[in-house]
């Protein structure tokens, strides 16, 4: 895991145009079954995959706080969302809130989060190569296989499973 987190984003940058290429295909033509492949590839990763190994989503990159993650965690900490608001988000420039920093402050030192079960609903789907019409997600992806060991494997595979 270290192996490929040390050079994933030379990686990334190699196969950029590659999958940007791909990925401008796909969206002019999604195979049928497109979502239930991207249901195996990302299964069959993620049982290799151990997030707790890497987490670099969470060292580098904050996830978008709706307003029901908000009230779900100010909630479990007893706090009044305004609170937890003013505590631990910003506004960014898309006008989404977002932590005040990373890594994520809810990381502890062995790679756990400590929000786990009322974590943001982007943390819980992430890195979203199992979510249905993969193909609108493209520039998302593209940015995760940068972050993301298992999304740059997933992609990978999927160059191999469906050639465009």
């Amino acid at each position: 895991m270290k192996q490929i987190l040390n050079n994933l984003n030379k990686l990334a940058k190699d196969k950029h145009i590659e999958n940007k290429k791909y990925f401008d295909k796909l969206k002019k033509k999604q195979p049928k079954n497109l979502d239930y492949i991207m249901q195996d590839l990302h299964d069959a990763e993620f049982k290799r995959t151990d997030c707790l190994q890497c987490a670099n989503c969470c060292k580098t990159t904050g996830p978008l706080f709706t307003l029901a993650d908000i009230e779900r965690i100010s909630k479990s900490f007893r706090q009044k969302p305004q609170q937890f608001i003013e505590q631990y988000l910003r506004i960014d420039e898309d006008k989404d809130y977002v932590l005040k920093s990373v890594p994520c402050t809810f990381l502890d030192s062995e790679n756990y989060c400590m929000i786990y079960d009322v974590r943001p609903k982007a943390c819980r789907e992430f890195p979203h190569t199992d979510r249905k019409k993969f193909y609108q997600i493209a520039d998302l992806t593209l940015k995760n296989v940068a972050i993301c060991p298992a999304a740059y494997n997933i992609v990978e595979e999927m160059k191999k499973k469906l050639p465009l």
